[in-house]
């Protein structure tokens, strides 16, 4: 892709090995691509192909062998742990196939609570979360704990939770993978519309071909290699 001022991430030659015994396996090998702020792109692949790897290292979860990534033109991948974990908290809003709601918080709290930790006053992280929750359809569930809610509904607090602290980029590693097509359905409807209204850049990692048709641009990975890659979104089409 050619370069553009709107480029938020730039992934340029990433490379990840892992040592299992005598046995060198390269996980990921040589991946570069774009995104432009406010687009979402899908990763596809079969198991093992490196997808979740790949987004680990865009989240700072995981480190690359070789290669950058920059975020909004800052180059992230030699950031120190301290330095990497502030990015993390402030840029990178992340949602999981399971949802990892705190038990013994309700949905509000578990949404207010990272603005809180983060630095935000109080009032303002629960005000704040009130509208996220609107956002996913669940104004009127805020005061329940995450086992009266339906796999759906946590993770669609799962997904509101992501955007609290207003990051720049959300990653979803399988977001939708525990969840009955019907609940798959809704969550991935309400995670790429709450990303285009707030304009976040979304990346995700799905085995759902519908999951994948809604996103801007789809990356295909295969043996550790970018093997394909196709742009437009085919909307909110079932």
């Amino acid at each position: 892709m050619n370069e553009d001022q709107n480029v938020i991430l730039k992934v340029s030659s990433i490379v990840k090995n892992y040592i299992s015994g005598a046995e060198t396996l390269h996980i990921l090998q040589g991946i570069e691509f774009d995104i432009e702020e406010g687009k979402s792109a899908a990763i596809m692949g079969i198991s093992g192909s490196g997808k979740s790897t790949l987004l680990n290292i865009i989240g700072g979860l995981d480190r690359a062998d070789g290669g950058s990534v920059f975020i909004g033109g800052k180059e992230i991948t030699s950031l120190s742990e301290k330095e990497m974990s502030l990015y993390r908290s402030k840029q990178i809003g992340f949602i999981f196939q399971f949802h990892y709601l705190l038990k013994d918080f309700t949905a509000l709290e578990n949404i207010m609570i990272p603005a809180y930790i983060g630095g935000m006053k109080k009032k303002d992280a629960i005000q704040r979360a009130k509208e996220l929750l609107s956002d996913v359809k669940l104004e009127n569930r805020g005061s329940h704990f995450p086992s009266q809610l339906s796999g759906g509904e946590r993770q669609r607090v799962a997904v509101a939770r992501s955007m609290v602290n207003n990051p720049s980029i959300i990653l979803a590693d399988e977001p939708t993978g525990n969840l009955d097509p019907q609940n798959s359905e809704v969550v991935a409807q309400l995670l790429y519309e709450n990303a285009q209204k707030h304009n976040k850049t979304l990346i995700v990692v799905t085995h759902d071909k519908k999951v994948a048709l809604r996103a801007d641009m789809r990356l295909v990975l295969e043996n550790g290699r970018l093997c394909g890659l196709s742009e437009g979104s085919s909307g909110d089409q079932n």
